[in-house]
């Protein structure tokens, strides 16, 4: 599968859980994380060709697609994921607070999405 491919799947998936999330739907949830999960991993298996594809999410129009991005990019881009969750972390519910957990994770050290950047 392309880059180009994974990246789209990667961003539809996490939409999708989003989406599914705000409808109390945890079945449909966990199915679409399980799909981003995937193809991010696919694009990390390509090395820094992969994460490379991942960037262009950081300017997604969804602030959910952007923050599960920036969060996974925090080792290969840091000041650009951390810029991404900043930003969205000043907000309010539940995207905001995903972006200041990830915040979070990285300042104590116990940030793992990407342990082979």
């Amino acid at each position: 599968m392309k880059l180009e491919a994974l990246v789209e799947q990667f961003a539809l998936n996490v939409a999708a859980q989003t989406e599914a999330t705000w409808r109390s739907d945890a079945r449909s949830a966990n199915k679409h994380a399980r799909k981003y999960g995937a193809a991010v991993d696919k694009l990390f298996a390509q090395g820094d060709a992969g994460r490379e594809a991942l960037l262009v999410l950081l300017q997604h129009e969804r602030m959910d697609v952007r923050v599960m991005a920036a969060a996974h990019l925090l080792r290969y881009r840091t000041a650009e994921s951390k810029a991404v969750l900043e930003e969205a972390a000043k907000g309010e519910g539940m995207i905001p607070f995903c972006a200041q957990q990830a915040l979070k994770r990285w300042e104590d050290g116990t940030w793992a999405l990407d342990p082979g950047a």
